[in-house]
């Protein structure tokens, strides 16, 4: 498994499916894979500097998570990028259609990137969709 690419797609805004999304990114840096994560849609506006808004739960586990004290999932993306080959990219539509501009957006994150050429970046890696 080490050197194979995987791709993470993240479109969901919710707790569950962003906190799942950030633990198969860092495990699988860490674990040597190369990773790259595309943020778009509703995941997007969750990594704008300073964004308190809270990640909504789709049911109980998101309240577990917080109980238990689980690492937040912009410190899993963190330490994806720190401890592995891993990249995350905004995607450019989405910032266009929300207004968002790359200053604006948390410096662990790469360059705005279309779907198409993220695609071709990882080509022939395993596709994962949150």
């Amino acid at each position: 498994m080490v050197g194979q690419k995987i791709c993470v797609v993240v479109i969901s805004g919710t707790l569950e499916r962003l906190q799942a999304a950030a633990m198969l990114a860092s495990v699988a840096a860490v674990s040597g894979q190369e990773v790259r994560v595309f943020l778009s849609m509703n995941a997007l506006p969750h990594f704008i500097k300073g964004s308190t808004a809270e990640a909504p739960h789709e049911g109980p586990m998101g309240d577990l998570m917080k109980a238990r004290n689980v690492p937040e999932f912009k410190m899993l993306f963190e330490q994806a990028i720190e401890l592995g080959d891993a990249r995350l990219y905004p995607c450019s539509m989405a910032m266009d259609v929300l207004g968002i501009g790359s200053e604006q957006l948390e410096d662990y994150l790469g360059e705005a990137t279309g779907l198409s050429r993220l695609l071709t970046e990882v080509q022939d890696g395993q596709v994962w969709t949150f």
